[in-house]
Order: C-alpha cells, then sequence, then structure tokens
C-alpha cells in the first residue's frame, strides 16, 4: 500500500465533503408542478359590489331591449277563453318574467323599509351596527382619541402615557363622570 501524503488526503478528504455537502443539494421550496390556486376567496364587500353591478346590468339590458315590451293584443274577438297555455302558440318571455320579478322584489323591499326599522334583504344590506366586542373601536375618555390602553384602578381608556398622567391626578368623582358619560359607570346600592 502506498504511503498516505498530505495532498492526497486532502483531496480525498475535500472530494468526501462534497460528497456530503447537504448545502450543494437543490432543494426548492416549492414542487415544479406547482401552480396557484384558480380560485381566489372574495370579501363581502366585493361580492355583493358584484352582485349590485350584475343586477344593474341586466336591469338596464332588460329595459333597453324589445324582448321586454309586451306582446300586442291577439287580433280577432280576445274573450279570455284561451291563454297562453292552452291555446296560443306564444313562447314564454323570460326576460318580461325576470323583470316582473325583480319589480316584485323592489317593491317589496321598499315596503320593508317604510316599516320601522331597516331590515335585511337579498337586495338590501342595511342593517343596525354590530354590538359585537370585537367589532366596536374604543376611544380616549379625554381626548377622544383611539385608545389601545385601559387604567386598570379608574377603569378610563386613554391614548398614550401623557393623557394616562392626567388620569392619575383626576379625583374619584370626575371619574365617575367620564365612565357615566361613556355608559360604564357601576351604581351601587
Amino acid at each position: 500500500m502506498a504511503p498516505i501524503t498530505q495532498a492526497s488526503d486532502e483531496t480525498n478528504h475535500q472530494a468526501l465533503l462534497d460528497k456530503l455537502d447537504l448545502y450543494a443539494i437543490r432543494k426548492p421550496f416549492r414542487k415544479p408542478t406547482w401552480k396557484p390556486p384558480q380560485r381566489r376567496n372574495k370579501n363581502v364587500k366585493q361580492i355583493i359590489a358584484e352582485a349590485s353591478r350584475k343586477e344593474a346590468s341586466v336591469m338596464a339590458t332588460q329595459n333597453n331591449s324589445g324582448s321586454s315590451t309586451p306582446l300586442p293584443p291577439a287580433t280577432g274577438a280576445d274573450t279570455g277563453a284561451t291563454t297562453p297555455a292552452n291555446g296560443v302558440n306564444r313562447q314564454p318571455n323570460i326576460a318580461q318574467a325576470a323583470q316582473n320579478l325583480s319589480q316584485l322584489v323592489l317593491e317589496k323591499n321598499l315596503r320593508a323599509a317604510n316599516s320601522t326599522g331597516p331590515t335585511v334583504t337579498y337586495t338590501n344590506i342595511e342593517a343596525a351596527p354590530s354590538l359585537h366586542p370585537a367589532s366596536q373601536r374604543h376611544y380616549c375618555d379625554i381626548t377622544g382619541l383611539p385608545a389601545p390602553y385601559k387604567d386598570p384602578k379608574t377603569r378610563l381608556r386613554y391614548h398614550n402615557v401623557e393623557v394616562y398622567g392626567v388620569l392619575r391626578t383626576l379625583n374619584q368623582a370626575t371619574t365617575e363622570n367620564h365612565l357615566a358619560a361613556r355608559g360604564a359607570h357601576t351604581v351601587l346600592k
């Protein structure tokens, strides 16, 4: 066996390192066959805007087209004994039926709107504001600015450190008045 020299030992060592090196192996983040999904999630605002645009375009094409005009009365004596279902070979006018249906929905919504308060319908999303605690923003009791902080001692909301310094100087009566203005005071009997 040939004696191991310094140069051959280093080349063998380097070849072994290159062979076992994990960083040299290409590891793609995604598979080469990966493609982004075609379906895109939409928020409620986008869905409602699309629906209103679609409804407006359908109403505009129905109102301006000749297909929504009523058919002329039949010639001759129209006694009312014949209806489109049993005598005359008229095709049903789908555009006119859709327009009548949309008018009925709008009339129903108008009647509902004239009632005591707004109601939620398929074409009207006006409703009372949400009373869910997560949807309500909190404002500073002193400045009226958005309040990310709440004093645990006085239960007053405050905007920043300067307002917190003012809160610490208020007496109990003033603190109760601020809480009463917000409707968060407690009355002990």
